[in-house]
This record gives structure tokens, C-alpha cells and sequence, in this order.
């Protein structure tokens, strides 16, 4: 790391705009009530050294783990700078995991203390805090919390601040990010501060990022993406963080930051598609955009209804983008670029090129990003030097995620044009082979079966059957419709037609033998998905496949399941 300026790394970062900017408002926190709170970077730095002070007075041993289990808020942020400036490792946990995993983390990371935020279901995280675990608790914490612990409040109004400018070598561990697989428990993926500076680097080459800028920070900062994105990208540029309320106040929170920048995994950018198809069905739509002057309009007035009118990057990532999705925000002014990486390599290996037509791939590498394909599975390989320093207390998983010379398998295959630009294909291990010997990658199936307006999320399976099953969950607001025959009936007969329209572009070994819609919701509760949104496959095997062979022989298109 040593081609990586130290004026980049994040510490220095806080004491550049903390010594340049220390009035301007670089975070701004609902409070509740439609009451918000400006933090500027003088006041910011302020908390985050006398938390580091405080946390240095405990006398852990540098390098001790420090975790942080909370909602996005700008406490988290702060937090994390407090952990590094006392010398310390932070170690973030999805706001949403189950006591078990939490638990999990909190043992195998060996954490000193927790942070603990706002969180929505924290009477049953709790009991995966360990007894006797200091805790730390945020405004805006559970009352139980807030009862049980100290209080950031509290703790910064009675600590004088540390002085000075300490700062941590590029090559120190930063943090321990703990992976929302779809398989098997997380593993500590450890990441350096020159990593994540690296990475600022190549991420702005292709997406330029100022001061002038917004975001909405609203997906878990546990998330790699949230992470190098908005955390770093504010510390490098100094944009304006504004934080989400909840779910049910995103659509104000969106209007009150207009961000400029602003990504989401595909699954909110269906749901925000469907919530416009809603009040707009796609007929009239389409009629309307293709009227000039006034289809400008319409798009603008669609824009704005969303918070995006001012949105001049958007991107998607964390699970494939559909391509029918793509071309319909194209429709409406609001390309999408695609980003493809991965937490061991903090999500920057590739990205399509703003202005360029390169839908349904995932662009070029990142400027200093070296990509290949395996040439006996196709599977992606990429390396940087923002690759993981490997999987915490694990060298066995570490060495089989590299190959010998010091590539990262990424598990996905993918084919790489003439001109240098990614498609994924699929996962290696992801695809099956039929009873009929034929193998079925079900991705790309999948990026079609979603695309209907009812489907929250869905899984193509069917090893050793004659064809592939599609399995649905259907999307809350269709569920209650079940209960009327008449609106039941109607909703099959939309999903019989949207199975055949697939079928159509199917080879026929791909072509699926049904669609089973199932109401029960696929949720991080019961470990159905991950806090990114993907799906389990394994779960999927484990809850249905008992009656995959009932529904092949059943003969119909559609089927309802409520298990």
C-alpha cells in the first residue's frame, strides 16, 4: 500500500474537513416526529474524539475489536471514526440478524464492547449480546438500552476530547466485515484503511463525486457497498449524508435529501417501479412518454414523485439487475449503472461507464482492476489492491477463496467480450443439471420471473426434475387478494401468461414446468434471505423440496402455496 498518499486515508479525511469546513453541515439525522438535526464537521469531530478518548481509557490493547449493531444513523459514522482514532478495529453487524448469529459475530470477532443503536427488533437480538459485553448506547436507542449502558450523550458531554491527529498506517486492519452469504455462517472479511482508500481512488475515476453532492444513506452501513459508498465517499469528498427515518417515512426521507447520487439493490428498484405502475399502469405509460414535449414531462413529474429528479448517478448492484428494468428507468431518463463486486474486494471490480449503452453486462473493470476467466469453468477471477487481507482467524477459507497465484475466485461465471466488458452468467455452484442430463443456469430466468408485478422475489430450481420450477413470493400488497375467488383467479391467469412469455425465450431444456406462488414471506427473520436480499438457495431446497415432485406431475401452470 505504499503508492497510497496518506492524506487519503479516512482519519486524515476527518481532520482535513474537520480543520477546512469545520461549519459546513455534512450529516443530517431525523430525530423523529419529521424533526431533523444538521451535524457539522467541526461538531462531528468533536464527538467522534471524545468517544476516542473514552474508548482509549479502557485500556484494551490496539488493534481489540470494537462492534457496532445499530440502524443507519449518523452515530454510526462517528462511531466508527471514535473506534479508529482510539487505535481500535470496528467490527459492523446488519441491524436485522438473528440472536444466534449476532451472538456468532460478537464471539468469533472477540469484540471488546458493542455499540447499539436504533434497531427494530432488538428484544430479540438481545439475547445474543453476551452477559457482561459493555455496551454503548446511541440517542434514539431502545429504552432498555439506554437504561442498561452508557450513553454516547453522557459520555462525550463528561470526556475531554483526545488532541491531535493520530493516525493509522494503510497497511493496519480497519474493520472486520462480516459477510451476509447465502450459505453457512458469516465470515470476518478483514479490510485495511489503504484498501478502502484504493478503492475511493478507483470508484471516483469512474463515478466522480464532489461536495457538492447528496445521498440518502438507508441500506445497512454493515453492507460493503453502504460502506465504501457513502461512509468513505463522504469522508473522501465531503457530500452531504442525509439518513433514512424507516420504511415507512422513505418516501419524505427521499424529498428532503434529493440525493444526487443514489444506489439500490434491485429489488427496491423493482418495488419503486411497481409503486409508480400503480398509480400508472404501463399502457399509459408508455403512452405518455412516447407524446414529445409531454412525455418530458411525465418523466420529470415520475422522477420527482420518487426524490430522484435530481439524480445524476444511479446505481444498482449487490444481486443482477433484470434487463427489462434497466431499459425501463433508460425510458424514464434514469440510466442505471450496473456494479458488480463483492465484500471481499469492497464491491470495486466493475461498473458499466456512465453514457455508454452497456445493459445487461456489468461494464469494465475499475481502472487497476485485472479480470480473467478460468478456462475450465468460466468462473470470474479478478484481483486489486483493495482484495481482502483474508477471512479473520480462518487461513483455510482464505487460501481456497485465492487461487495459487493471488487471484479471488469470485464464484460466478461470466463471459468477457472483445471489448473488455463483464456479463455474469451465473454462480458456479448455483447451476443444475435436469433429470434429462441438461444444465440449467437460473439466473437469467430468474431476472425474467421477477419482472412481474406481483413477484417480491423468486428462485429457479429443479436438479434431477424433467424441467425447472419457478417459486414465488408474491409481494404483500397481493397476498390479501388470495382471499377473493375472483381477484385469485385473475392474478393466475396474469402469472400463466408471464410463464409463457418466458418460456418463449427459453431453450427448451430451461423452460420452466410451473410457477408456485408462495405467500408466506421470505424474510432475514427465518433466514429465508440475506440482509442484502438474496436469496438462500439452500433454505428454498430445504423448505420445498418435499413437494417438488407433487407439483411436477400436477399439470398446472400455476400453483398456490401458503406453507
Amino acid at each position: 500500500m505504499s503508492d497510497i498518499s496518506p492524506e487519503l486515508l479516512a482519519l486524515e479525511r476527518l481532520y482535513y474537513w474537520e480543520r477546512t469546513a469545520p461549519t459546513r453541515v455534512a450529516m443530517t439525522q431525523p430525530m423523529g416526529g419529521g424533526v431533523t438535526r444538521d451535524l457539522t464537521w467541526g461538531e462531528l469531530a468533536k464527538q467522534v474524539r471524545a468517544m476516542a478518548a473514552y474508548l482509549q481509557s479502557q485500556g484494551w490493547e490496539g488493534g481489540s475489536k470494537v462492534a457496532i449493531l445499530s440502524k443507519n444513523c449518523a452515530w454510526w459514522m462517528m462511531s466508527d471514526l471514535a473506534i479508529w482514532m482510539a487505535g481500535y478495529v470496528s467490527v459492523p453487524l446488519y441491524p436485522t440478524l438473528a440472536a444466534d448469529t449476532v451472538r456468532q459475530i460478537l464471539t468469533h470477532s472477540e469484540a471488546r464492547a458493542c455499540f447499539v443503536g436504533k434497531l427494530d427488533g432488538w428484544e430479540q437480538m438481545k439475547p445474543g449480546v453476551p452477559a457482561g459485553l459493555p455496551c454503548i448506547a446511541y440517542p434514539l436507542s431502545p429504552d432498555d438500552v439506554v437504561r442498561d449502558c452508557k450513553g454516547w450523550d453522557a459520555i462525550c458531554a463528561e470526556t475531554k476530547g483526545l488532541q491531535g491527529h493520530p493516525v493509522r498506517a494503510a497497511d493496519e486492519l480497519a474493520t472486520l466485515i462480516y459477510t451476509s452469504g447465502t450459505t453457512g455462517m458469516p465470515k470476518g472479511v478483514m479490510h485495511s484503511f489503504g484498501n478502502f482508500a484504493w478503492a475511493l481512488d478507483a470508484g471516483i475515476k469512474r463515478l466522480p463525486m464532489g461536495p457538492d453532492d447528496r445521498m440518502l444513506s438507508y441500506l445497512p452501513m454493515a453492507h460493503v457497498v453502504e460502506r465504501v459508498l457513502v461512509e468513505h465517499g463522504w469522508l473522501r469528498t465531503g457530500l452531504h449524508v442525509f439518513f433514512a427515518e424507516s420504511l415507512d417515512t422513505f418516501a419524505a426521507d427521499m424529498q428532503r435529501c434529493r440525493p444526487t447520487i443514489f444506489f439500490s439493490v434491485p429489488r427496491l428498484w423493482v418495488k419503486f417501479q411497481q409503486g409508480v405502475l400503480h398509480k400508472m399502469p404501463q399502457a399509459k405509460l408508455d403512452r405518455l412518454l412516447g407524446i414529445p414535449i409531454l412525455g418530458g414531462i411525465v418523466r420529470r413529474k415520475v422522477l420527482k414523485a420518487l426524490g430522484l429528479d435530481q439524480c445524476r448517478i444511479a446505481a444498482g448492484g449487490a444481486a443482477p439487475m433484470p434487463l427489462a428494468l434497466l431499459q425501463w428507468y433508460g425510458r424514464l431518463g434514469l440510466p442505471i449503472n450496473e456494479g458488480y463486486g463483492m465484500t471481499e474486494n469492497l464491491a470495486v471490480s466493475h461498473i458499466t461507464v456512465p453514457g455508454r449503452n452497456q445493459q445487461g453486462s456489468v461494464g469494465l473493470p475499475y481502472e487497476g482492476v485485472e479480470q480473467r476467466l478460468d478456462p475450465a469453468s468460466s468462473e470470474i477471477q479478478m484481483r486489486s489492491p483493495a482484495l481482502m487481507l483474508g477471512y479473520y482467524k480462518a487461513p483455510e477459507q482464505t487460501r481456497d477463496a485465492m487461487t495459487e497465484d493471488g487471484w479471488l475466485r469470485t464464484g460466478d461465471k461470466g463471459h468477457i467480450d472483445d471489448q473488455g466488458v463483464l456479463r455474469i452468467t451465473g454462480r458456479v455452484k448455483d447451476m443444475f443439471k435436469t433429470g434429462k442430463g441438461k444444465y440449467v443456469a437460473p439466473a437469467p430466468i430468474e431476472d425474467k420471473l421477477v419482472m412481474h408485478e406481483s413477484v417480491e422475489a423468486c428462485v429457479v430450481t429443479g436438479a434431477n426434475l424433467g424441467q425447472p420450477l419457478g417459486i414465488v413470493m408474491l409481494g404483500a400488497d397481493y397476498v390479501p387478494r388470495l382471499a377473493d375467488d375472483a381477484l385469485r383467479g385473475e392474478l393466475e391467469q396474469s402469472l400463466a401468461a408471464h410463464l409463457k412469455a418466458i418460456n418463449t425465450t427459453l431453450d427448451p431444456h430451461e423452460r420452466l414446468q410451473c410457477i408456485v406462488a408462495v405467500t408466506r414471506p421470505w424474510t432475514v427473520e427465518n433466514d429465508i434471505i440475506t440482509p442484502t436480499f438474496k436469496v438462500k438457495r439452500n433454505r428454498i431446497e430445504d423448505l420445498y423440496a418435499r413437494y417438488y415432485d407433487e407439483w411436477e406431475s400436477s399439470g398446472r401452470k400455476v400453483l398456490w402455496l401458503d406453507a
